[in-house]
């Protein structure tokens, strides 16, 4: 039993100590990986710091044509091609846009007409009976006269004096009543004149005309249907004024609204051009904000020039608001201006400076790392724009061509390679890990460092 136990002892030793000497032989005998830098090259370009935002497009100026007198609409009117004005018609100032059934306004301008017609004869009448008046008082004065002659001698009776004076009184008070008379009837033709003006003018309005010189945008109603003239439903025609003028109505955040200022240079696209830029400038701020689940946002009007018709009313336009911008000037990845190496990547003599430069960065002050044979050199920037991706080199010991890091590349030997692809039953290893990388401006991978 003893025996047996011993043989199974030496048996797990055995095994144990071949185990650990293959374990060694795997680590110092298997390739390791090699860590190599991904390299760009300073260049020169075009930077633009912008602020960016969404809207819609707007005609410059629009004309909302309502109904001012109720009624059914009999027929549309014709634009400048000679069709039936509707959606997208052209139209010229005065053309007639649609004709609302006139025929109870025709009635109450006979109706006004006929007022005024008898006021006019109200006046002729009340004029001749204020000349019968007064021939009858040139009468009764002659009368009364000659009473007070005839009265005193005896001549006239007491009963016929005092008929004369009393014919006399009564021509006086009838002028007075037949002026009066004249008047009202002049009061009725002015009443006569204002209700014939007013159904004129309701007959006019059965005529809808176009105020300006334009495009329709909208046609909100149709032959047949009656419209109701108030405030709520009375548009009937929604006319652009100028459609080579436009506007983009942007919505801007509350934490960039303090960079718009007008006249400011604005680029936009929309979705239906996607490979044209369009131009224009900041043309007002209003100030009433708006706010949405917390968000206060001010809408930005932008005037921007559309003679060739491209821009359609309503399209949603992607606007970049160019705070400033610089051509032709030294730039280089935000990725190298990010990009931090580990201490033994860093050659021994700059790792003093290194350590000074990193934790004093103050003012645009930046530090680029450029690959020597001993290890990575500092090399300290001062930027200044800074755009999507890249920023602007102001001052350093840097120039166009030169060669600066922007991350790492870890890279399996060949034998791994190999030894994972020898085999179709072995997972595939990885041949990269990338840290630190600017997939846009790679030039090239340095040399290996371990």
């Amino acid at each position: 039993m003893k025996r047996v136990l011993g043989i199974i002892v030496t048996v797990v030793i055995l095994g144990a100590l071949g185990w650990g000497g293959f374990a060694l032989y795997r680590h110092y005998n298997t390739p390791q990986e090699k860590l190599s830098f991904q390299i760009e090259k300073i260049g020169r370009g075009n930077l633009r710091s912008t602020i960016s935002a969404s809207g819609t497009i707007e005609p410059e100026e629009l004309i909302n044509v309502g109904a001012q007198v109720n009624g059914k609409v009999m027929k549309f009117g014709v634009d400048a091609d000679g069709k039936s004005v509707d959606y997208g018609s052209r139209i010229k100032a005065g053309s007639i846009l649609a004709q609302i059934d006139d025929v109870l306004y025709e009635a109450e301008v006979r109706q006004a007409k006929a007022a005024k017609l008898q006021a006019e004869a109200a006046i002729k009448s009340a004029r001749a009976n204020i000349a019968v008046s007064k021939a009858d008082l040139l009468l009764a004065e002659q009368n009364y006269k000659r009473a007070r002659e005839l009265f005193p001698k005896k001549a006239m009776s007491r009963s016929d004096y005092d008929a004369a004076i009393a014919t006399y009184r009564t021509a006086q008070a009838r002028i007075g009543v037949t002026e009066a008379s004249l008047a009202q009837a002049q009061s009725q033709l002015a009443s006569a004149e204002a209700s014939l003006l007013k159904a004129e003018r309701n007959l006019n309005f059965c005529v809808i005309t176009s105020p300006v010189d334009g495009v329709i945008i909208d046609r909100r109603v149709s032959i047949g249907q009656t419209v109701v003239s108030n405030m709520s439903a009375s548009s009937i025609f929604l006319i652009a004024k100028d459609l080579k003028k436009m506007q983009v109505w942007a919505s801007v955040n509350e934490a960039d609204i303090g960079d718009i200022k007008v006249g400011m240079p604005v680029i936009f696209t929309v979705d239906t051009f996607p490979g044209r830029r369009f131009r224009g400038e900041v043309l007002k701020v209003r100030l009433n904000a708006t706010m949405s689940q917390n968000v206060v946002t001010y809408v930005v009007e932008i005037s921007a020039d559309n003679s060739d018709g491209t821009l359609l009313p309503y399209l949603t336009a992607n606007v970049r608001f160019i705070k400033a911008s610089r051509t032709n000037v030294l730039t280089v990845s935000n990725a190298a201006l990010r990009f931090q190496p580990e201490l033994s990547m860093i050659a021994p003599e700059f790792a003093e400076k290194a350590a000074e430069l990193m934790a004093s960065r103050r003012g645009g002050s930046r530090v680029l790392w450029v690959q020597t044979p001993a290890g990575l050199k500092p090399v300290p920037v001062k930027t200044g724009l800074v755009s999507s991706g890249e920023a602007e080199i102001l001052s350093g010991d840097i120039k166009e061509g030169d060669e600066v890091v922007n991350g790492t590349v870890t890279e399996a030997p060949a034998q791994m390679k190999k030894a994972a692809g020898g085999s179709p039953f072995m997972p595939k290893m990885p041949q990269f890990r990338r840290r630190n990388l600017n997939p846009g401006r790679t030039q090239g991978a340095g040399q290996g460092a371990r």
